[in-house]
């Protein structure tokens, strides 16, 4: 899965520089190491803007959501304008909140929960997950690692009796991983796609097809999916809806798309102007998992065993 990255840093280059003393590297390493981690990395900033606009509708005056913990990860003396309409974003995170738990709390045995993030989610420390839920995040290593630590400064913990799991995206075998880690493809999940850098097609079907794999029948992937990746007209929604119908079906997914504007009436708010990259969908997934045909195919060997067995008796 490490073409889901889609950032690969630019291979050093050799320059003549003046002989420096054992001091002067020290500090040189650091600020070189500061720079590389924070603005020359594409995916931390972008891990980081989405922190700030759940940072920022935190602090107006009705929010749409409260997130206690995105504001460890913006940087201080940040402005900030409060009045301005509920952008795009802030709109999908409260609807993939909202989805997420009423979903899990109304399926009886609904369990697991798959995050593919950008490394900075802070839904498995402020969502109310029911009692024993597994929380899975895939995620580059290095944003989660960092926001890890940011967090474990700042007191956030998971919900009591929940566990919460990390797999990085950079994982080989994300499949093995989520296996190993404890997901059971033979019980109910739900899975939400939501800041994960997936900048190719073809990287964003290879997530299709780990969910397809992994999830049963009629478990639910939603999130908000990049128009950058569609193959159609930009601008065009209703090309867009036809197209994306077409790829999720052909993955095994029923998709809606979800109007932001529907979103943001129903919630009472007006949203922000200008335009926005992203489509807001839930999709349900039609197939059954490998784990679920694995299993079937045992009760089915041995159904004909036993007969087998019962004829050779009666003869």
């Amino acid at each position: 899965m490490e073409c889901l990255v889609g950032f690969v840093p630019a291979a050093a280059t050799a320059i003549g520089r003046p002989l420096l003393t054992p001091v002067a590297k020290r500090k040189k390493r650091c600020g070189l190491r500061a720079k590389l981690n924070d603005k020359d990395d594409p995916l931390l900033q972008a891990a980081i803007t989405g922190s700030f606009l759940r940072f920022q509708e935190t602090h107006r005056p009705e929010p749409l959501l409260v997130d206690p913990y995105a504001g460890c990860f913006v940087p201080p003396n940040i402005p900030m304008d409060v009045k301005h309409h509920t952008n795009h974003y802030c709109l999908a995170t409260k609807f993939i909140d909202d989805k997420l738990l009423s979903t899990m709390n109304n399926i009886d045995g609904l369990k697991q929960v798959v995050l593919l993030t950008d490394g900075m989610d802070t839904r498995p420390y402020r969502l109310n997950w029911p009692t024993s839920t597994i929380i899975f995040d895939i995620s580059p290593e290095r944003v989660f690692k960092r926001a890890a630590q940011k967090l474990e400064d700042v007191g956030a913990k998971v919900p009591r009796s929940c566990l919460f799991l990390h797999v990085p995206l950079e994982s080989s075998d994300l499949q093995h991983d989520l296996r190993r880690k404890g997901f059971n493809g033979n019980r109910p999940s739900i899975w939400n796609f939501q800041g994960l850098p997936v900048t190719a097609l073809a990287s964003f079907k290879e997530i299709l097809f780990v969910v397809s794999s992994l999830a049963m029948k009629g478990c639910l992937l939603l999130g908000e999916f990049p128009t950058s990746l569609a193959e159609t007209e930009v601008g065009i929604m209703s090309d867009t809806k036809i197209w994306m119908d077409k790829l999720f079906m052909s993955n095994g997914f029923r998709v809606e798309v979800i109007d932001y504007d529907e979103v943001a009436k129903n919630l009472s708010k007006e949203r922000a102007s200008g335009e926005y990259k992203n489509v807001l969908f839930v999709a349900e997934h039609l197939r059954f998992s490998d784990d679920q045909m694995e299993t079937w195919r045992k009760e089915f060997q041995r159904v004909e065993e036993e007969g087998d067995e019962e004829g050779f008796e009666e003869l």
